[in-house]
């Protein structure tokens, strides 16, 4: 039978103006250890841990709640996914491990925040690349993670990636899709900060008014560009999943999805057109593209984004990539 190993983020990572993103961080700033994990506060094992702690150990599962407050807590219950030793001497996760991971989940932050260990621990450096890794990528397999959704309410018409996945939602559910279930892969987004994106980012905001705020940039797509960074943009998403496909009544996704090992990209550009009585009008220009990987250099001081649902401002060129199939969670 599993060890199962039931991870919360504790209060120290939800402390408000934590929010990933200040510094840089969001897309891979120096202080990681304020990377967003949302609103909720773990200081105790909430009542859907508590549930499906239950409903694992009626199974015969040997279960361990942990509250992780810092990276290095996250990175202790991470480490309980090591294989065993290569010749090379790389950290590799263990691909028959007896060890089970859920995250439980107030927001989708929370579960990039332990992804992104994920990648830290088992990404090979450049130099130290194996000859067993996959040509398109540049970390292995990571082990499947289980997903308990803390709020019920983002099932709803505010859908988290939970939600979009179709995954479970009930704790007995859960524990269920982690001993039974069956491993579902899925594309991973990263970038040169060395940060990740599991559902996506949104680029842009708006004024107290709620009035689109424009901004400059050049954005390219596998060579092609959507904006040279002369002209204003109101928004650009950045999709793996679908979380950003919708902006109000524009569309600015395709039909993404994270398992087709292509980046998603909609760029929405205010352009004028006049009626044939002259009058002025503005309409949204919708520039769409797939490909492996996306730059985005800003023309502006700032640009503000969220990432995964969490807030930040882009001062400098970032370049997301896809890895295909890098990550998985436990599917009934």
């Amino acid at each position: 039978m599993y060890d199962v190993v039931l991870l919360t983020l504790g209060s120290e990572r939800d402390a408000p103006g934590a929010g990933c993103g200040s510094g840089g961080a969001c897309c891979g700033g120096a202080d990681e250890t304020v990377e967003a994990a949302g609103e909720e506060r773990c200081e105790t094992p909430r009542v859907p841990v508590l549930a499906c702690a239950d409903a694992l150990t009626a199974r015969g599962a040997r279960v361990t709640t942990v509250t992780a407050r810092s990276d290095a807590e996250i990175d202790e219950v991470l480490a309980r996914l090591d294989g065993p030793p290569r010749p090379d001497g790389l950290t590799w996760p263990d691909p028959d491990g007896k060890t089970r991971l859920i995250v439980a989940t107030a927001s989708d932050g929370q579960l990039r925040a332990v992804l992104r260990r994920l990648v830290r621990r088992y990404a090979p450096p450049p130099s130290r690349r194996p000859a067993d890794l996959a040509e398109e990528r540049t970390l292995p397999d990571l082990p499947p993670v289980g997903v308990l959704p803390l709020d019920p309410a983002r099932a709803g018409t505010a859908r988290d990636l939970a939600a979009q996945l179709g995954l479970p939602r009930d704790p007995a559910a859960v524990a269920t899709a982690v001993l039974d279930g069956t491993a579902r892969r899925l594309d991973l987004l990263r970038n040169d900060g060395g940060s990740v994106t599991l559902d996506g980012a949104l680029l842009g905001a708006a004024d107290d008014a709620g009035r689109p705020l424009h901004w400059r940039a050049r954005v390219e797509v596998d060579g092609a560009v959507l904006s040279d960074g002369t002209e204003p943009i109101t928004a650009c998403a950045i999709g793996n999943a679908g979380g950003y496909a919708r902006l109000g009544e524009v569309t600015l996704l395709a039909d993404p999805d994270p398992t087709d090992g292509r980046i998603a990209v909609g760029v929405a550009v205010p352009v004028v057109t006049r009626s044939a009585l002259g009058r002025k009008r503005v309409r949204l220009e919708v520039r769409r593209a797939r490909g492996r990987a996306v730059a985005v250099v800003p023309r502006d001081d700032r640009v503000p984004f969220l990432d995964d649902g969490v807030e930040g401002e882009l001062s400098r060129k970032r370049s997301w990539w896809t890895e295909p199939g890098a990550w998985a969670v436990w599917t009934g």
